[in-house]
């Protein structure tokens, strides 16, 4: 029988778990939704994501042809939130609730952590803000010191469920140490982090890659979720990169478009990618590449604002009116932060629009952001832009796909399943079954639909970009130079 494998996903709102076998199928999925509440933004109970984890997994096992399949489930991996950080004691029980990622409390000692990191080191990931593992760290500790004088390890998200599955702790892996202050280039936690902040060198956990081997998942609880002795786990990985691994973007020169709620780009370089202006910051990849990326404020926000209660019907009628020869920016809040920096910026359109024009022009501005974030990576990079794998809820308009290909005059993959539990899965199949994650990818990862650039099209848009451009510094929001 085929191997199969895990994948966890311990989100914002619930949990996730998908069984997939060694090509890429999913057997079954199951979840289940967190109660949330007015302070689940800033923290959430560790010890209810893993009674969510548990029921997940119990309630997978009872699916039709799951049971046929356990004996060969070979490996477990876990992502969750970048960023979220959960103090333990030396029995590993939480000191205090996860700290969420988008928990801003910590505001202020991140302007301390990126001052004392651009003084002390200047090197690596040096702009934390309140969505930084570090900054909370510092603000905790600060905040509540009677509670840290029992502090024995920092944990990540994805980290605490690892150590629930197989008893070994003090393992983090690189995507998630990297906002914590991990040096992902010279492989270790700098001194300044325990020399120049109120942490200590030993709360730090060890740092392997994603999809690392650290243990087998303890007997009691494989015997009670009906899995094998001898399940593997391993190091986990943040959900952005998970989901990266998902869209099939795992070899230099290929990169991911993932575009929901923002645009998030990311992709793989050989070399590491510097941006003085923090633009693009670079995790490593488990293969000792790098996987730089940015997220944008421009996204697909303004469908749902705008346009959700007739989407086929627009998207038909986008079809028939490209190119608009219009020059719009669908932003909808005041400043943007990749591809270029501008605090100030905001969205513009032409009046007096249709809503079907409205709505394609919006979707061809999206996409010539889109362009000169690519064209700011390959310039930054000096690497070229292979590939672009597409993820998000804008990949469901074919219209948004025939316009992207043509402004990027590339093709555009859509993988099959880009989700974070199927990342998570490619992970835990990547050292447990196949030599790399590389070749876990090849193996499991499908693309479903390739979009090409329409000839009449790509010209059009050329043209298009220029203008789009061009309004852009005649606005202020870039510079004369090119991507300053």
């Amino acid at each position: 029988m085929k191997p199969y494998f895990l994948g966890l996903d311990i989100g914002t709102q619930g949990a996730r778990v998908a069984l997939v076998d060694a090509d890429g199928v999913i057997l079954a999925t199951a979840g289940k939704v967190f109660e949330l509440n007015e302070r689940s933004r800033e923290e959430q109970s560790p010890e209810g994501w893993w009674e969510a984890c548990v029921a997940s997994i119990a309630s997978l096992m009872q699916q039709e042809g799951v049971r046929a399949a356990a004996p060969s489930i070979k490996a477990v991996a876990v992502t969750s939130t970048s960023g979220t950080v959960i103090p333990v004691d030396a029995d590993h029980r939480p000191l205090h609730d996860a700290l969420m990622y988008s928990d801003k409390r910590s505001a202020v000692q991140a302007v301390r952590c990126t001052e004392t990191a651009l003084q002390h080191h200047n090197k690596g990931f040096t702009s934390f803000n309140s969505s930084s593992g570090l900054a909370k760290m510092v603000w905790f500790v600060e905040t509540y010191p009677e509670k840290a004088v029992n502090l024995h390890r920092w944990l990540h998200a994805a980290d605490y469920i690892t150590g629930r599955l197989c008893g070994v702790w003090g393992i983090t892996d690189y995507t998630n140490a990297f906002k914590s202050g991990y040096d992902i280039s010279d492989y270790c936690w700098p001194e300044w982090l325990y020399t120049q902040l109120p942490l200590k060198k030993e709360w730090l956990p060890g740092v392997l890659p994603s999809g690392a081997v650290i243990g087998s998942m303890r007997p009691e609880l494989a015997s009670s979720l009906g899995l094998p002795a001898a399940v593997a786990v391993t190091t986990g990985i943040t959900d952005g990169c998970a989901s990266q691994v998902a869209s099939g973007a795992i070899n230099p020169g290929e990169w991911n478009t993932t575009i929901g709620t923002t645009m998030v780009i990311k992709g793989v370089t050989r070399n590491e990618v510097i941006d003085p202006a923090g633009r693009i910051y670079s995790h490593r990849h488990p293969a000792g590449y790098w996987m730089p990326g940015g997220a944008s404020n421009t996204g697909a926000d303004w469908v749902t604002g705008e346009f959700e209660d007739a989407l086929a019907s627009l998207n038909q009628a986008a079809l028939h009116l490209l190119p608009t020869g219009l020059v719009a920016w669908p932003l909808r809040q005041e400043g943007e932060r990749f591809p270029f920096i501008a605090p100030a910026a905001r969205g513009f359109a032409p009046e007096g629009l249709s809503r079907e024009l409205r709505y394609t022009a919006s979707m061809e501005g999206v996409a010539y952001i889109e362009r000169y974030a690519y064209e700011l990576i390959e310039q930054l990079s000096g690497e070229s832009v292979k590939a672009v794998f597409t993820a998000g809820g804008a990949s469901n308009s074919n219209a948004w796909l025939a316009i992207r290909a043509s402004v990027l005059n590339r093709p555009i993959h859509k993988a099959r399943h880009v989700t974070g539990a199927m990342g998570a899965a490619i992970m835990a199949a990547s050292t447990s079954c196949y030599d790399s994650v590389i070749t876990a990818v090849k193996r499991m990862v499908t693309i479903e639909q390739t979009v090409q650039p329409s000839r009449p099209l790509v010209g059009a848009y050329e043209k298009g970009y220029r203008d789009f451009v061009n309004a852009l510094r005649d606005r202020g929001f870039i510079k004369e130079e090119t991507y300053a």
